[in-house]
């Protein structure tokens, strides 16, 4: 396959001139690949389509959301009914409260839930919300979770900010910045040291149970268990970031799966099937400081938009069918396991790790179980797979350090197409 990609970067030169870096989130632009964007014109089922005509067998999903696939027509149907009668209100809608209802029947560690318009807000109200409980001011993260743009946990970040080698930003204040203490992923003991000199000063622990923004990375075991005993012990609140993990790994989350219960969840992505959302919920005596019951302040013009929620309520009720994540935890083993056995048979260096609708291929010899790992990748290698998978018809996160997802829509020869194509691309890179 011959990309045509003139469309693209005419579209491309156009918003270079009028939006910073001619995109709107940094890893769009596909410079850690070595390449320019591509400009989308459609989507349908596991398939996009580019403004040249291109397909591409998609394993992004706008990264993460769409679990049941692009234009699925319950979510699309449910979209064209809601907007038929409005669009926004700024006003309170039951869909909102049916929402609610559908996450807290999922995640029975919440009593309420706050929705938002982004895993950003999601995260940075948690911690808000974390301080002014505890009276406490210092949060500790983990070195390669991203948790957002937000000033405070823009420290030592991944996803985008590892991509582009600037894993903190300008901009953040040196007092911010010193509120905020960094962890080793999977060291508890590292942790435990900083409790024995902080513990005191420590409002929350936040963390993605399964880190998905230096590549998917698994807690050890024991690890989360160990994190809930002492943020316990020593009264921090503990925020799971379940954003990406949040009715992926399981329908429950990493928690779920992990039987794991935090004081506070922020979660995201597949609870708007694809349209802009944001969620973070907890136990009633930590929700209700919240205003307007509480006096800890957070507000949203678009907070619980009816389109997003009525998105969000198709997208869940389909994953409620049976066998629905039995069938995309098969697909993804497949995929990842395949992956790992077309490298081993081509003595070629990659780690593979993955969980529930998915994982990553690390492009190192080296288990990766923490950031420093993760960053022994070889991230040329990475990015000539990228684009010899691209020539291909298949369209992965332009990022090492981003995950593989699966959703209902692809299907196994989608995957048997996918592997014979990594085969070829791994032997023109040996």
């Amino acid at each position: 396959m011959t990309l045509q990609d003139g469309l693209s970067k005419q579209a491309y030169a156009k918003a270079k001139n009028i939006i910073p870096g001619g995109v709107n989130s940094p890893v769009r632009a596909l410079k850690s690949v070595g390449r320019d964007p591509i400009f989308i014109d459609r989507g349908q089922g596991s398939y996009i389509w580019d403004i040249d005509g291109n397909r591409y067998l998609d394993y992004v999903g706008s990264w993460g959301p769409l679990i049941v696939g692009h234009a699925h027509p319950e979510v699309l149907e449910a979209i064209h009914k809601t907007a038929e009668k409005g669009t926004g209100f700024g006003a309170p809608t039951e869909l909102e409260t049916e929402l609610a209802q559908e996450v807290l029947h999922a995640y029975p560690g919440m009593d309420m839930v706050r929705m938002v318009n982004s895993g950003t807000e999601a995260t940075m109200s948690a911690l808000r919300l974390a301080r002014g409980v505890t009276g406490r001011e210092k949060i500790v993260k983990f070195e390669g979770c991203y948790h957002g743009h937000s000033d405070s946990l823009l420290i030592k970040a991944g996803s985008g900010a590892l991509t582009l080698g600037v894993p903190t930003s300008p901009g953040v204040p040196a007092s911010t910045a010193s509120a905020t203490i960094v962890a080793q992923f999977n060291d508890i003991e590292a942790l435990e040291d900083i409790f024995t000199r902080d513990g005191r000063n420590i409002a929350a622990v936040i963390l993605e149970p399964v880190a998905g923004n230096m590549g998917v990375v698994l807690p050890e075991p024991g690890f989360l268990q160990k994190v809930r005993e002492i943020t316990k012990h020593h009264g921090s609140i503990l925020i799971f970031d379940e954003v990406m993990t949040g009715f992926r790994v399981s329908y429950g989350g990493a928690q779920a799966k992990y039987e794991i219960e935090p004081d506070l969840t922020c979660l995201g992505k597949i609870i708007g099937g694809g349209l802009p959302v944001g969620a973070y919920g907890g136990k009633r005596e930590i929700m209700e400081q919240i205003s307007p019951s509480g006096s800890v302040y957070q507000a949203g013009t678009l907070s619980g938009n009816p389109l997003a929620m009525a998105s969000g309520l198709a997208t869940l009720r389909l994953l409620q069918r049976p066998g629905t994540y039995e069938e995309l935890e098969r697909k993804t083993t497949n995929l990842a396991q395949g992956l790992k056995s077309i490298a081993q048979e081509l003595d070629f260096p990659i780690w593979v790790n993955g969980i529930g609708a998915m994982f990553s291929a690390f492009f190192t010899d080296q288990k990766v179980k923490d950031y420093r790992r993760a960053c022994t990748s070889d991230v040329e290698l990475f990015a000539k797979f990228f684009r010899g998978m691209l020539e291909r018809g298949i369209y992965l996160a332009p990022s090492q350090f981003e995950a593989v997802f699966l959703s209902t829509a692809h299907s196994n020869n989608d995957i048997e197409f996918t592997l014979e194509q990594a085969r070829a691309v791994l032997k023109s890179i040996c």
